[in-house]
């Protein structure tokens, strides 16, 4: 199933920022917006919407989700970038929030979904998904591969203030263009996930995500 045109006016372009900031797009693209994940996650709550610097052809989005696992991020990532993933994993373990940096595979158990008993969203995916693997794995990442489409690639984590869903879509833009877009659902845990989360956000937008973004688009030209 072909994603939608975004080259018409119900299908906004995102608007660039400044050179080095995140083209970020309103969430209201997403309502017409034909995904899988839209039937996962009724109970999530949509975070960020981002068009990433990232374009190619139809048969690209293979090496786009090879570029996301490769990537080295935060550890290639400028030097206010690892500073604040390290403040982030001294105040977990002062606060007993976990470590940020802690891989999926090294965390073992983790909280379920919030107001639930799902240890996973495994559950919640179309039958014609659940047998089929993601074919990632993020060995020193805290994600967990979710499911894969022609067109789409989930991931979700767990820690102590929220269960998380990274989705990263490729979107067609008209004249057999298209491009990657990733928007993150999270669901806080409580008063004082929701609390975290506002409080991390301007963090996010004037650090992570501005060098999240040029990362990408260097990694992205260089394998062009």
């Amino acid at each position: 199933m072909s994603p939608p045109s975004t080259a018409d006016p119900t299908h906004p372009r995102p608007v660039r920022e400044g050179s080095a900031r995140p083209m970020r797009i309103p969430s209201d693209v997403l309502k017409t917006q034909d995904w899988v994940i839209s039937g996962i996650v009724p109970d999530f709550d949509v975070e960020d919407v981002w068009a990433l610097p990232v374009e190619g052809g139809a048969d690209d989005f293979a090496s786009v989700i090879e570029l996301q696992q490769s990537l080295d991020f935060p550890a290639s990532a400028p030097l206010p970038v690892r500073v604040l993933w390290a403040v982030r994993d001294q105040l977990g373990r002062a606060f007993g929030l976990g470590r940020i940096s802690t891989s999926a595979d090294a965390a073992g158990g983790w909280p379920p979904v919030p107001g639930t008993g799902e240890p996973s969203l495994l559950s919640r995916l179309p039958e014609d998904l659940r047998d089929k693997p993601a074919n990632a794995h993020f060995p020193h990442q805290p994600f967990r591969p979710l499911y894969r489409t022609g067109t789409e690639f989930a991931e979700e984590i767990s820690n102590r203030t929220m269960y998380g869903v990274l989705h990263l879509a490729w979107t067609h833009q008209g004249g057999g263009r298209y491009r990657a877009q990733l928007t993150v659902y999270v669901k806080p845990r409580g008063a004082f996930g929701r609390a975290y989360m506002a409080f991390i956000k301007p963090f996010r937008y004037a650090i992570v995500y501005p060098a999240l973004m040029r990362l990408l688009e260097q990694a992205w030209s260089q394998r062009r």
